[in-house]
């Protein structure tokens, strides 16, 4: 699939119809480009794991749409949680928090806590809301790039990275350069 520009609506339909089927999308953030899949489908996620050549104990960040959102990736969000989220979202601050059982266990590397975040990334926003449309609650989206290598900054890099098979939406630079805290 080609680049397809971010802020174009049928580009933003055709990713979050992605997810929804269980497919990649390469998503920007301000941070970095992600390599997203749905959270809640573990087969999803093993496809991350695949095409970086991850480890599958390595968690993954889940990126959501905002604290609703987050709800369903949490059995509970502690005041310390809730702070954080209140002062940083969207922004590149991730909360580690209880997980629910029984959801995202693959993006959660099989442990008992999730990293969850919300991007202030315009593009990334508007797909986590199409997504949520669509059913898919969360997406666990590690850096666009194969295990160990530099995490990439634009979309030329992505698509660079994995080639033509992943739909990539661009939302230009990343603003920021560097991984979320």
């Amino acid at each position: 699939m080609p680049i397809l520009a971010g802020d174009h609506p049928a580009a933003l339909a055709a990713a979050a119809q992605c997810l929804a089927d269980g497919g990649l999308v390469g998503m920007p953030t301000e941070t970095v480009y992600g390599l997203a899949a749905r959270a809640d489908q573990d087969q999803a996620v093993a496809a991350i794991f695949r095409a970086k050549g991850r480890p599958a104990d390595h968690p993954l960040i889940v990126h959501v749409a905002g604290l609703d959102a987050a709800t369903r990736f949490a059995s509970h969000l502690p005041p310390a949680a809730l702070r954080l989220a209140a002062a940083f979202w969207p922004g590149p601050v991730t909360v580690i928090v209880p997980r629910r059982s029984g959801v995202a266990e693959a993006a959660s590397g099989g442990q008992p806590s999730i990293g969850l975040r919300c991007p202030s990334h315009p593009v990334a926003q508007a797909l986590l809301r199409q997504a949520a449309a669509l059913g898919v609650a969360g997406v666990a989206a590690p850096s666009a790039n194969r295990f160990g290598r530099i995490s990439p900054t634009t979309a030329a890099h992505v698509a660079a990275e994995f080639g033509p098979g992943l739909l990539v939406l661009d939302g230009g630079d990343c603003p920021l350069g560097i991984e979320s805290t």
